[in-house]
């Protein structure tokens, strides 16, 4: 691998830009599937043709929407835009139907206990269906990012340089270890934002262990008092 130490600003550059061009559709993909699927679990009617359009979407391959972009919103053919762009729509469309899902699952007891409570619809949604669904939510976003960056390589055939132009450099110099490097450098990129989201996870929502059945006593009473709603989940709506 003597190539790659000698080559590490290169390498470390692509890194980087595939760094960003990964997290800033994933990103955008949640915050807009996030309110989609929370308003297919509440109106069914809708639902199918909410999530059927998301999976329509998600066949579009994505080499030509790439090239086709510049086109319908006027960017420049190389801009990384394009990439980002196409690959947020990617990522939503992954996520709507996790997020529908995810609201859907939560007991509807909580949902009648959160209104006799005095919850409007948007501040039950925020405060009570958010954190139930949130490791659910959380699942979901793993998957996407493992998609995301996937896809960012398919960036480097339209010129958007990340670390899949060491894959089409490689190819054209029939050169292995640059291949090889792009490959490693890709599954180190793969698992630091995967361990990230664990981490966020693990920080943003204490409560998924109680949510799992797996909260001691003592746990529950320490939720109870920061969050009643959370409180009431565990005991199944006070059943």
């Amino acid at each position: 691998m003597t190539w790659a130490w000698d080559n590490r600003a290169v390498v470390l550059d692509l890194f980087w830009q595939h760094a960003w061009l990964s997290l800033v559709p994933i990103v955008v993909g949640f915050v807009l599937a996030v309110p989609v699927g929370w308003f297919a679990s509440r109106h069914p009617r809708l639902r199918g043709v909410l999530l059927s359009g998301g999976s329509i979407l998600y066949t579009i391959p994505s080499l030509p929407l790439f090239v086709l972009l510049p086109g319908i919103i006027g960017t420049g053919f190389l801009d990384p835009l394009n990439v980002v762009i196409a690959l947020s729509l990617y990522a939503f469309a992954i996520m709507v139907r996790t997020a529908a899902d995810a609201f859907t699952a939560v007991s509807p007891a909580v949902l009648d206990a959160a209104t006799a409570t005095g919850y409007s619809s948007p501040q039950r949604g925020f405060f009570v269906e958010l954190p139930l669904a949130g490791p659910v939510l959380l699942a979901g976003v793993r998957v996407v990012s493992v998609s995301t960056i996937s896809l960012v390589t398919v960036g480097a055939l339209i010129g958007v340089s990340n670390l899949g132009s060491l894959f089409t450099s490689g190819y054209r110099r029939d050169f292995t270890t640059e291949i090889l490097v792009g490959l490693v450098a890709i599954v180190i990129l793969a698992l630091a934002i995967d361990g990230l989201l664990v981490l966020l996870g693990r920080v943003l929502m204490p409560w998924s262990a109680a949510t799992s059945g797996n909260a001691t006593p003592r746990t529950r009473r320490r939720r109870a008092a920061r969050s009643p709603e959370l409180a009431v989940a565990d005991t199944g709506g006070g059943r």
